[in-house]
C-alpha cells in the first residue's frame, strides 16, 4: 500500500474547515494555519497539527491546500511574508481550492513554478452542507499525471471530481457554475413570490416546482432556507459578486454578451447596499420581499441546510 501525502491546510473557513476536516477524517496527515485561532483548534481537535504560519505548514507537509475568499489573499498566502512559497520543497504541489479567474490561477502558477514547486486548481461545487459530508464536487484543472498523484485527498474530500483541462480550465467551469447559481437564486425568489402572490400554499409550492421541469439544485436547497427565514448559506454577498465579477470579465475576454449575468450582478449589488457585504447571498431574495411587502415563510424548513 503505497504511502499517502502529507498535506498542508491553509483556509479554515466555512469551506476550507470541511474540506480538512474531511483529509483528516480519512486518515490524512493534515498542518494547518489559519488567521482564526479557534478555527485551528477545532482542526487540531479532530487531528490535525497547528502551524504558527503558512510557511511552516507547507515545510512540514512539504504540499500545501488553499481555500482562500479572493484571489488577492491567495497571492499573499502563496508568495507573501511566511507564505507557502517560503516553505514548499522544490517539487511540493500546492493545490488551490479557492475560485479564482483563469489569468488570476496562471499568474499564481507562474510565481510557483519559478520555484519548482507545481500547481493544481481544485475549486469546489455544491455547497457547504455538501462539504461537510465529503461529498461536494471538484473541479480540477492542470497536469493530468499531477491529479492522478493527490487523487486519494481530493477523493478523501469531493464525492466527484472532474478534470477539466490545463490550468485555467477549473476557473472557468467553476465561474460557470457559480453564475448558474445565483441566476437560479433570483430565479427562484420571483417564483416563489409569484406563487404567494397567487394564493398558493408556499410549502406545497415548493414541492411542486422541486418536481416539475423548473426544477434546479438552487431551488432545492436555497430556497428551503429563504422559507425559513435564516437565509443561512454560508456565502455571503461579496463573494456572490466577486464571482459574478469573474463571470462578467470572461465574458467581455471570449466575446460572450452576458446580459442575464449583468442583470443579476445589478441586483446583487442592490442587495450588499440593502444588507451589507457580509449578508448572506440568499438575502437577494429580501429585495423582492421587501419591494412586494411580503415575506416568503412556511413551516417544516430547515434553518441551514443538513444532508
Amino acid at each position: 500500500m503505497s504511502t499517502r501525502l502529507a498535506y498542508a491546510f491553509i483556509g479554515l473557513g466555512h469551506l476550507g474547515g470541511n474540506l480538512a476536516a474531511s483529509l483528516v477524517r480519512n486518515g490524512f496527515a493534515v498542518t494547518v494555519f489559519d488567521r482564526d485561532p479557534a478555527a485551528i483548534e477545532h482542526l487540531v481537535a479532530l487531528g490535525a497539527t497547528a502551524a504558527a504560519s503558512a510557511a511552516e505548514a507547507a515545510a512540514r507537509a512539504g504540499n500545501a491546500i488553499t481555500c482562500l475568499p479572493s484571489p488577492k489573499v491567495s497571492e499573499t498566502v502563496l508568495a507573501g511574508p511566511d507564505g507557502l512559497l517560503d516553505g514548499l520543497p522544490i517539487g511540493g504541489t500546492w493545490i488551490e481550492m479557492s475560485t479564482n479567474g483563469r489569468d488570476e490561477i496562471l499568474r499564481l502558477s507562474a510565481l510557483t513554478a519559478a520555484k519548482g514547486i507545481d500547481t493544481l486548481e481544485c475549486p469546489v461545487t455544491g455547497g457547504v452542507h455538501l462539504a461537510a459530508a465529503g461529498k461536494i464536487t471538484a473541479l480540477v484543472g492542470g497536469d493530468a499525471a499531477l491529479y492522478e498523484c493527490h487523487r486519494p485527498a481530493i477523493e478523501a474530500m469531493c464525492a466527484k471530481s472532474f478534470l477539466m483541462g490545463p490550468l485555467g480550465s477549473a476557473a472557468v467551469i467553476k465561474v460557470i457554475t457559480n453564475m448558474l447559481a445565483f441566476i437560479h437564486l433570483v430565479a427562484a425568489g420571483e417564483a416563489l413570490m409569484l406563487a404567494r402572490q397567487g394564493g398558493l400554499d408556499l410549502a406545497q409550492a415548493y414541492h411542486a416546482i422541486v418536481a416539475s421541469s423548473g426544477n434546479s439544485f438552487v431551488h432545492e436547497t436555497e430556497s428551503q432556507l429563504v422559507l425559513n427565514g435564516s437565509y443561512d448559506i454560508g456565502f455571503t454577498m461579496d463573494l456572490a459578486l466577486k464571482d459574478l465579477g469573474f463571470a462578467l470579465r470572461m465574458g467581455r475576454d471570449f466575446g460572450v454578451p452576458l446580459d442575464l449575468v449583468a442583470r443579476v450582478n445589478a441586483i446583487f449589488e442592490q442587495g450588499k447596499e440593502a444588507y451589507g457585504g457580509d449578508a448572506w447571498s440568499t438575502q437577494i431574495v429580501k429585495l423582492l420581499e421587501d419591494a412586494v411587502g411580503t415575506e416568503l415563510r412556511a413551516p417544516g424548513f430547515p434553518a441551514r441546510l443538513e444532508l
